[in-house]
């Protein structure tokens, strides 16, 4: 991917004091080990980073408070501009900047081994080489342990720095040997000159207390095996049309939020980038939601990419076995556990002032029922192309004979609204879904099952939700069951096969949601417009506006489904990445980031559009 100068539009500030301290989230990047990650800045600040595991607590967190969160800062001492890249085919970053003196690069990354394994103990590597003229540099270095909770003291060593709260927590910076650091309450800094050709690596290990010289890090060689590994994995990608770089550049997002020990995947690596400015719809997304998960496998599955999906098998294997009644959380930790409760975090003001912080998920407690058909679904898929097991038939049977019983019940819906429950047609249609991948695959493999059971379940939930999901006034697919409130989610309706995408019900369905459930230009689509219980208000849901461009194309109207898709592809940052809502004003991003939702959604689409004969 090119460089590009950051043009994006910030998000609508909450106030003008937030507004000068905090970046647009647009102008972020992310770079990781398939274990965590980091967001980099056009600033050269790593603002966000939580180590040695996505679910672990912070060691940087500028980007919920300015002033406390704690951040690690390389940029020109002098005003400057900036414009970021990944080098080709990587999660490598490049941040370039340039002042009236010169040109500074900073390359981001996090060590990947050969076999796609973080290499011994979590890392930042971050080279900083002049290549034009001379620069002076600026560094700080500000950690924060434990959400900022717990202050970092930092003892200079001849290596670098050790920082350590005296307790648990423990990181080692190691820099060029003529650094000199001067170290305050809040934090450390350094200056140093390059010239051009000049070059000086930092890195960063976490719970390590020994500050090693910069060479023992074989930072030049963890470099290169970091761009093999990537380069790798992107060449295995099958798929050739017209959107190659952003559908690779997806990829690679989504690859990021696997989480390798387990093969579990989350939904994004951040928590409480708000929904609104100043509103509290504020959630931690370090989870792996089921449904997320799913999707994501049947995404990369559609690239011909079935290592992952093979991995959460197993990862679905294990939490099953703890299953009650094979009942099934809709999100588990990384780990597989279970237990995520949440709290706030009243020290940190969060982004742009936009309280509460919150850490863990209050919605693990609720039932949502569309969560076993996207585990059937993706599990169908991945059957496709592996063995299925006793184990591992085992326990998606288990889901079937559950979702049998159970499809009746009401539930909370994908949205995971914080209300009472109801009817959802979205989780209905995922029942049948469930229902219907567990009979195929039963049937195709010759797998023990009461195949009786499940057909009558599935042919009643079908049954049902035609009558009752139906409204023939707004000639759509409603919300839930008595309502007449319409809902994006039913765009997935033809993709999951419930019904054909050239059926009047899915073009009615289809139409009212471009009239009701989109910006005033009729192309941004909102998940839903009726009340949830919860106040304030949100932006345009970017998988669902994809979900639009995808459900057009399939039902016949490729030009329509282009068109949106060629403009959602405008909205992404400079590197191609997309936050859950976008602004529908000033097309700024909201929500968590970057979000594996919305990257799904863009590979599916672009795959309907390749086979649409579209590029």
């Amino acid at each position: 991917m090119t460089a590009t100068s950051v043009s994006n539009p910030a998000p609508a500030a909450w106030s003008s004091a937030a507004q000068t301290r905090y970046a647009p989230i647009s102008a972020y990047a992310v770079i990781g080990d398939m274990r965590t990650a980091a967001l980099v800045g056009l600033s050269g600040s790593i603002d966000w980073c939580c180590l040695p595991d996505f679910s672990s607590p912070s060691t940087f967190a500028a980007i919920l408070d300015a002033s406390h969160g704690g951040r690690f800062q390389i940029s020109p001492a002098n005003t400057h501009t900036s414009e970021q890249r990944y080098l080709p085919a990587t999660n490598v970053l490049v941040t370039a900047f340039h002042d009236s003196t010169g040109t500074l690069e900073l390359c981001d990354f996090m060590p990947v081994g050969p076999e796609g394994r973080r290499p011994g103990f979590a890392e930042i590597h971050r080279q900083v080489k002049c290549t034009r003229g001379q620069m002076d540099i600026s560094v700080c270095f500000s950690p924060r342990f434990d959400y900022a909770v717990k202050p970092a003291r930092l003892i200079p060593r001849r290596n670098g720095l050790l920082a350590t709260d005296d307790d648990n927590e423990a990181a080692a910076l190691s820099g060029p040997p003529d650094v000199w650091w001067q170290t305050a309450e809040l934090g450390a800094t350094a200056q140093l000159r390059l010239r051009a050709g000049e070059s000086a690596w930092f890195v960063l290990r976490y719970d390590d207390d020994e500050v090693l010289p910069i060479a023992a890090y074989r930072s030049e060689e963890r470099l290169q095996q970091t761009v093999a590994f990537w380069d790798r994995w992107v060449s295995t990608i099958k798929y050739e049309g017209a959107h190659r770089a952003v559908v690779e550049r997806s990829a690679l997002t989504l690859k990021l939020l696997c989480y390798e020990p387990t093969g579990a995947i989350i939904a994004a690596p951040t928590t409480s980038l708000p929904e609104e400015m100043g509103g509290q719809r504020n959630w931690d997304y370090r989870f792996t939601w089921l449904r997320d998960a799913s999707f994501t496998l049947d995404a990369l599955q559609g690239l011909g990419q079935y290592e992952e999906a093979s991995a959460f098998m197993a990862f679905l294997r294990r939490i099953t076995r703890k299953a009650t009644d094979s009942h099934l959380q809709i999100m588990y930790g990384v780990d597989g556990s279970r237990d995520l409760p949440e709290r706030t975090l009243p020290h940190l003001s969060g982004y742009r002032d936009s309280a509460p912080v919150r850490v863990g998920n209050a919605a693990v407690n609720q039932l949502q029922l569309d969560v076993y058909g996207e585990i059937l679904a993706t599990a169908y898929r991945w059957s496709r192309s592996s063995v299925v097991g006793e184990g591992t038939w085992w326990s998606l049977s288990r889901l079937v004979d559950w979702v049998a019983v159970h499809w009746v019940d009401p539930d909370s819906g994908i949205w995971e609204v914080r209300s009472t429950e109801e009817h959802y047609v979205m989780s209905k249609v995922m029942c049948w879904v469930a229902l219907d991948r567990g009979v195929r695959m039963a049937r195709e493999f010759d797998l023990p099952a009461d195949l009786t059971r499940w057909e009558a379940a599935r042919d009643a939930v079908w049954a049902e939700v035609m009558e009752k999901g139906w409204s023939e006034k707004r000639q759509s697919f409603v919300q839930f069951y008595g309502t007449e409130a319409l809902d994006a989610a039913n765009l997935v309706i033809p993709m999951v096969g419930f019904l054909p995408p050239d059926h009047e019900r899915v073009k009615g369905t289809i139409a009212a949601t471009l009239r009701d459930l989109t910006s005033e230009d009729r192309e941004l689509v909102y998940r839903y417009r009726n009340d949830d219980g919860l106040p304030g208000e949100e932006g345009v849901f970017a998988i669902c506006t994809f979900w639009m461009a995808q459900a057009l194309v399939l039902s016949g109207d490729a030009d329509q489904g282009e068109r949106i898709f060629c403009r959602m592809l405008k909205h992404a940052n400079h590197v191609g990445l997309y936050s859950e809502e976008l602004d529908p004003a000033t097309g700024g991003f909201a929500g968590n980031f970057p979000q594996g939702f919305t990257h799904i959604a863009l590979i599916n689409c672009a795959l309907a559009l390749a086979d649409a004969g579209r590029g």
